[in-house]
């Protein structure tokens, strides 16, 4: 059999992929190493984009019976300790109660793979990509085996799709794999019981502890707590940072040490890479896209990706269905994804690389935002619409915008 699509990859990219596949009638293998449920280090924060995705996909109204918490919005604080809180409100909407949500990827990655494994023809979990070539034909060939397992396996596909995270076979296969330092966010993952002052808002916080990094608390049901640190991989090695200790630092400062008194870990801190998209990898080939992760499309500034993946994944069903359709599965016919990907992504992840570098180098514009924001609804609002509207995020960059907030 020649599946339309071979993907690769069961996390959200993977599975929304398939998802989108299916409300486009193309014949598709869904292929993920790992077995289901499974864990996945993350600060779970599910934003607006997930949302919008999940809507389009009509899993939304579904979510019900899944733990998650609903978040009202964020809380910011500066170097200089000061905070506030900021409710989630866009312009673009007809009411300001917007929420977002904090699930498990444990949860929400299952839930998702769930729904996608009931839209492919086939669906193999726990098997191993080995080797991936293409033939004179044009179709795609990929070779594995089911873990633990020495029986060779072959199936055949129109395209493929690599969603097989940062560490990607596919992208390795294709020699696209690149490991670049002022690139890549390292982060650490902690689950917390009993963490007091626990709001309906998600936090995120520049202390002074943190930097050039960021801290923050997510609450989740079951009176949990996902709590983490993230920093640029280039920081840390030039640095010499040990980001656990950091971790550590912070919950242990005069400022959180009161909220963390009676808290308890409940499993062991784990960390992981994050390849952000402040730089555009190379994403497709011959009979092959690459989309979430693999495609290195994390936001630079907040660390969130799955949303982004999500994202990626529609895109790239699009391009593939007209690809099969014309019969040309060539990188000069897929090209078009790159140009649509970045139609609607590269503005989005320039600004937030720009407010990224405003972060680690000049905290006290941070100070100043959040200083005046604390002091003036009109500001904190407006940072809300900076959250949600990413053509007004372009002020956040602007150098003219903290000239006036002098003035404010």
């Amino acid at each position: 059999m020649i599946y339309d699509l071979i993907i690769i990859g069961g996390g959200p990219a993977g599975s929304s992929a398939a998802l989108f596949a299916r409300k486009a009638n193309l014949k598709t293998l869904l292929i993920e190493n790992d077995k289901f449920p499974r864990d996945k280090i993350c600060g779970d924060a599910l934003s607006g984009k997930t949302v919008a995705a999940l809507r389009k996909l009509n899993l939304l109204d579904y979510m019900g019976p899944l733990p998650k918490y609903e978040a009202k919005g964020v809380i910011f604080s500066a170097p200089n300790g000061n905070s506030v809180p900021i409710t989630f409100r866009s312009s673009l909407s007809e009411h300001t109660g917007l929420s977002g949500y904090v699930c498990k990827r444990m949860d929400f990655d299952n839930y998702l793979f769930k729904h996608a494994r009931q839209s492919t023809e086939r669906t193999l979990e726990d098997f191993t990509p080995t080797k991936l070539y293409r033939d004179a034909e044009g179709i795609m060939h990929l070779q594995g085996g089911e873990n633990g397992s020495s029986n060779e396996q072959e199936f055949m596909g129109r395209l493929i799709i690599g969603a097989d995270g940062y560490k990607s076979f596919v992208a390795r296969q294709l020699g696209f794999y690149s490991h670049e330092s002022a690139h890549m966010l390292v982060a650490l993952r902690a689950y917390y019981e009993n963490v007091s002052e626990m709001t309906e808002f998600i936090e995120i916080h520049f202390v002074k502890e943190s930097l050039p990094g960021y801290f923050w608390i997510f609450p989740l049901p079951g009176n949990l707590a996902n709590v983490g640190i993230g920093m640029r991989h280039q920081d840390i090695k030039k640095r010499n940072i040990d980001l656990q200790a950091t971790l550590q630092k912070v919950i242990d400062s005069p400022t959180f040490a009161p909220r963390f008194k009676q808290a308890k870990l409940t499993q062991k801190i784990k960390g992981w890479n994050l390849p952000t998209g402040s730089i555009f990898r190379p994403n497709l080939h011959d009979g092959v896209l690459l989309i979430g992760d693999s495609a290195g499309l994390v936001d630079p500034f907040t660390g969130e990706g799955i949303g982004n993946a999500m994202a990626s994944a529609e895109i790239a069903v699009e391009v593939a269905k007209e690809a099969i359709l014309q019969g040309n599965t060539t990188r000069s016919f897929l090209k078009v994804y790159d140009t649509k990907l970045k139609q609607l992504l590269s503005g989005e992840l320039k600004l937030s690389y720009q407010l990224q570098t405003i972060g680690r180098r000049f905290p006290f514009l941070l100070n100043l935002v959040i200083n005046k924001a604390s002091n003036n609804k009109k500001i904190a609002d407006w940072i809300s619409l900076m959250i949600a509207d990413e053509n007004a995020k372009e002020e956040l960059t602007s150098m003219f915008t903290y000239v006036k907030l002098l003035w404010a």
